[in-house]
């Protein structure tokens, strides 16, 4: 392994601080979609680098992959400065049309798993290195093996965290295990990881993994395994699906995808599911009382999701093995709720609240197998922002998979589990352009977002998908209406759906480790984005401005505070009360030809104790509003001085332009200083 640079952007340290009626297939319409790109040795503006494409893999040959890396760990291991006690463990390879290979690896510490250690090396046809995504840096030294605290100390801790979740286990499911715990930021530690059953408040099964200080007994981590994403056909019409046998016995196995089973729990819980089987290769009726009726609904969407993954992102299965998972439907007994477990390699579905909503939409199924594609590859770490990034991956490609679906009676949007009426009220239960509209998701990134619930903050990366794909402000796709503002108050462009979901997924694939946060996506995406398109290209840009519009870096050069152009400016102050009406400064324009511009610049100068709590708006004369800057609890920092662009070319330039500001939270204060526009 060598240390040239070649084609790609060198992503060294880039993940850096700052884890559902007639039988099953695809509905009548077109084939499945090839990746939306031009082939080898063309130069079309827009169009991927086809060598930087993933290539699809056979089982064999991903098993080959594996092999001949797995011969030379100790070599990639001394060549990345790891210490003597440290070795490599070859857990995934996956392949770019140009032959880069990306190999990713597990680490050990004198035989003890490193929980953190995970790492992926990108390197050419040649052997030279391209780029190199570790989940953390720090050397494993002066890392004692001998533990202070016995196991049983860990599992009592363990068994007190699950039974606050929900869990009667008297006993761990998994026994205490020494592991070194490798958080980023921290120095390594030995620790026992144990892992604790049985089932959580709700019916979800537990899978609840604690970390444990060997020495001292302190916790220092946990995660649940359990992806549940809360979230005949019911809701996708007559389909075909992929079943098996002849003459009087079949069966929902469908062979032609890896033998993927479909089985019904019977209202039960986990025992021993049954296979669904039958004498006439009809599934379903359509109804949800009709018990094979969600069977249908969650092959169907199994069946979709591998296509897509296969025809589209070159994945053949989720693991790249070419092996089925399996679905299990009428879990429970009005259980709301689904998810994705690696230990049974499944996806369980409930059938909703009275019975009649099962979780078997389209976009629950897609969002569910992904968490298994998840899984088999960065495997991101099911709390704080790694957990919210998990969540958002699985939503990214729900959305990926619904529009591929192409189905009419399930539409592709930008709206997570539309069709399961899971709140009762008709509405969705995220959105992708403003997913504050579900109540706790969040829009935005801030510093403390990996506290939230993950399912909450995984808000801004679906924001981002959302802007990517189909840029800002208001849109009507396949005939819903969307509106998705930005927190820097400038407009995004999209690059297009199949671009975006490209970008995620082979970010996903070759540059996201167990603990990648929002930095270390935007870092993964950019890097992926310049592999792909070129470093200067619009795709790079597009993304930039996508992430910098949930405040996750920012843009290139930002807007320029003092553009050339004739300048329009009230310097007189106007005093913001707290916690009180909306107050305006204003602008008088005149002497300008015709509509203001395009790239309107407005430049606003607020002295204020909390900026976070202002709401500001830019208002043209004929009363239309430019929202700038939403309030937000998160933002807090004093002031607020900052350039604005804003795209007012359908108003007419000359009349009174105002700057609206609100207080809209109690015990500070502040006014407005200068409110300025640049024509």
């Amino acid at each position: 392994m060598r240390s040239t640079l070649r084609r790609r952007t060198a992503v060294t340290g880039a993940l850096i601080s700052t884890a559902a009626l007639l039988a099953f297939g695809l509905p009548a319409g077109p084939s499945a979609a090839q990746p939306a790109t031009a082939g080898p040795g063309t130069t079309r503006a827009g169009a991927a680098d086809p060598g930087a494409l993933p290539r699809s893999l056979t089982p064999a040959k991903r098993a080959e992959l594996i092999r001949a890396r797995s011969t030379t760990t100790a070599a990639t291991a001394r060549e990345l400065g790891l210490t003597a006690r440290e070795k490599l463990v070859v857990r995934d390879v996956t392949q770019d049309r140009d032959g880069t290979t990306h190999t990713r690896y597990e680490r050990t510490f004198a035989g003890l798993p490193v929980l953190g250690g995970d790492l992926v090396v990108s390197e050419t046809g040649a052997g030279a290195t391209e780029s190199i995504a570790m989940a953390s840096r720090t050397a494993l030294k002066g890392v004692r093996t001998t533990a202070g605290i016995a196991p049983s100390a860990a599992e009592k801790q363990a068994l007190g965290r699950a039974r606050a979740e929900g869990s009667t286990r008297t006993a761990a499911d998994r026994a205490p295990r020494k592991v070194v715990w490798l958080a980023r930021g921290t120095e390594p530690v030995l620790a026992y990881e144990t892992v604790v059953g049985g089932l959580q408040h709700d019916g979800t099964p537990n899978e609840l993994h604690v970390v444990t200080d060997a020495g001292d007994g302190r916790k220092l981590f946990e995660w649940q395994a359990v992806h549940n994403g809360t979230g005949n056909t019911q809701y996708s019409g007559q389909v075909t699906l992929g079943s098996s046998g002849s003459g009087s016995s079949y069966q929902l196995t469908d062979a032609g995808r890896g033998g993927h089973r479909t089985y019904d729990l019977a209202k039960g819980t986990p025992g021993t599911p049954t296979l669904f089987a039958g004498t006439d290769d009809v599934w379903g009726d359509g109804l949800p009382a009709h018990n094979e009726t969600a069977a249908a609904d969650a092959a169907y969407g199994a069946g979709l999701t591998w296509d897509y993954f296969k025809n589209v992102q070159g994945r053949n299965g989720i693991r790249g093995d070419g092996a089925g998972a399996s679905s299990r439907v009428h879990y429970g007994n009005n259980y709301s709720n689904a998810f994705w477990q690696d230990s049974c390699f499944c996806m369980t579905y409930g059938d909703g609240y009275a019975n009649a909503e099962p979780l078997t939409a389209i976009d629950v199924v897609a969002h569910e197998m992904t968490h298994g594609v998840t899984s088999a590859t960065a495997n991101l770490v099911y709390s704080g922002e790694s957990g919210g990034l998990n969540e958002a991956t699985s939503d990214i490609f729900a959305a990926a998979v619904e529009f591929h679906a192409n189905n009419p009676q399930d539409v592709g949007d930008y709206l997570v589990g539309e069709k399961i009426d899971i709140r009762g009220n008709g509405t969705p239960l995220r959105y992708m352009d403003e997913p504050s509209k579900d109540g706790p998701s969040k829009d935005y990134w801030y510093p403390t977002l990996g506290s939230q619930d993950v399912h909450y903050s995984s808000g801004p990366a679906n924001h981002w998908f959302y802007l990517a794909s189909e840029g800002s402000g208001a849109k009507t796709v396949n005939g819903v209406s969307y509106y998705s503002p930005t927190s820097d108050g400038l407009p995004v462009t999209g690059i297009g759906r199949d671009k975006a979901a490209l970008i995620w997924f082979k970010a996903l694939t070759t540059k996201f480790t167990t603990t990648t946060d929002y930095a270390g996506a935007r870092a993964g995406t950019l890097a992926v984005a310049a592999e792909l398109y070129g470093a200067s290209s619009p795709e790079v840009a597009r993304v930039t401005d996508a992430w910098a519009a949930v405040n996750v870096g920012d843009r290139p050069g930002g807007v320029d505070p003092n553009p050339p152009g004739t300048v329009f400016e009230n310097t007189t102050p106007v005093d913001i009360p707290d916690l009180g009406p909306a107050v305006t400064s204003s602008v008088t324009v005149s002497g300008i030809t015709g509509n203001a511009p395009a790239t309107l610049h407005v430049g606003v100068d607020i002295v204020h104790t909390f900026r976070g709590d202002l709401a500001v708006d830019l208002l043209a004369p004929d009363g239309t509003v430019y929202p700038l800057k939403a309030s937000s609890p998160y933002d807090t920092a004093p002031d607020l001085k900052k350039a604005y662009q804003v795209n007012a070319s359908s108003e007419v330039a000359n009349g009174v332009w105002k700057l609206r500001v609100q207080d809209k939270g109690p015990q500070d204060s502040g006014h407005i200083k200068s409110f300025r526009l640049t024509f």
